[in-house]
C-alpha cells in the first residue's frame, strides 16, 4: 500500500487497526513494520507512532541523485540485452502510446514500472539490478506521485523513446544520458506535484 501510493508519506500506522483489518495479532504487524523501517519505508520512533517515511527535500533529493546514476548505469549496461529482450523493450514501449492516449494513470504506472524493470534485468548484472529495484521501492511513492501533474504521462513516455531508441541503436552513452536525464525530470515532476 505505501508503493503503490494508497498510504501517503506521513500517514499513521496503527498497529491495532492494521491487526484487525489483516486479521492477525499484533505481533506479526510489528514485525512487518520493523521490516518496513529497515527497508526506509516507515518511520518508527521508541514509545511514539509509526508513520510512512516522509523524507525531507535534501534527503528526498539525495534518493532521486542516486537513482538517476543507477538507472543511468543500467541503460549503459543494457547494450547486454539479446535480440529478443530489446525487441521486447521496444514492443512494451509502444504499447505503453496507447495507455497515454487514453490518459489510463494507473495502466501507465503498472506498464512504466515493467518497463523499467526490463531495462534493469536487461543489464545482465544481477547485483545492480538488485540495488536499483531496492532504491526505486523506496522511491515509489514520490515516483508515482508525479504521474498526476499534467501532461506527465506524455513527457514520461517520449523520454522513454529516447532510451529505447538508444538501446537499440546500440549506443551506450547516449542510453546512459537519458536514463539519467529521465529520472531527473521525475525529481523535477515530483517537485512540482508538491509545489516548488
Amino acid at each position: 500500500r505505501i508503493i503503490a501510493g494508497d498510504l501517503a508519506p506521513g500517514s499513521v500506522l496503527d498497529e491495532s487497526q492494521l491487526a484487525g483489518e489483516f486479521e492477525v495479532s499484533r505481533t506479526p504487524v510489528r514485525e512487518a513494520l520493523k521490516l518496513l523501517a529497515a527497508s526506509g519505508l516507515v518511520q518508527q520512533k521508541a514509545h511514539s507512532r509509526t508513520i510512512v517515511a516522509k523524507p525531507d527535500r535534501q534527503a528526498l533529493g539525495g534518493m532521486f541523485e542516486l537513482m538517476a546514476h543507477l538507472e543511468a548505469l543500467c541503460g549503459f549496461c543494457a547494450q547486454r540485452m539479446t535480440t529478443a529482450e530489446r525487441h521486447g523493450l521496444d514492443q512494451m514501449h509502444q504499447s505503453m502510446a496507447a495507455i497515454v492516449s487514453a490518459g489510463e494513470r494507473p495502466a501507465y504506472i503498472r506498464a512504466n514500472e515493467a518497463f523499467h524493470n526490463a531495462i534493469y534485468c536487461g543489464s545482465h548484472n544481477a547485483y545492480l539490478e538488485d540495488v536499483t529495484r531496492t532504491t526505486r521501492q523506496r522511491l515509489q511513492p514520490f515516483r508515482r506521485a508525479q504521474f498526476s501533474t499534467l501532461g506527465r504521462l506524455a513527457k514520461s513516455h517520449a523520454e522513454h523513446g529516447q532510451v529505447v531508441e538508444a538501446i537499440l541503436r546500440g549506443n551506450r552513452e547516449d542510453a546512459e544520458r537519458h536514463m539519467k536525464a529521465h529520472i531527473i525530470l521525475v525529481e523535477d515532476a515530483w517537485n512540482e506535484f508538491v509545489g516548488g
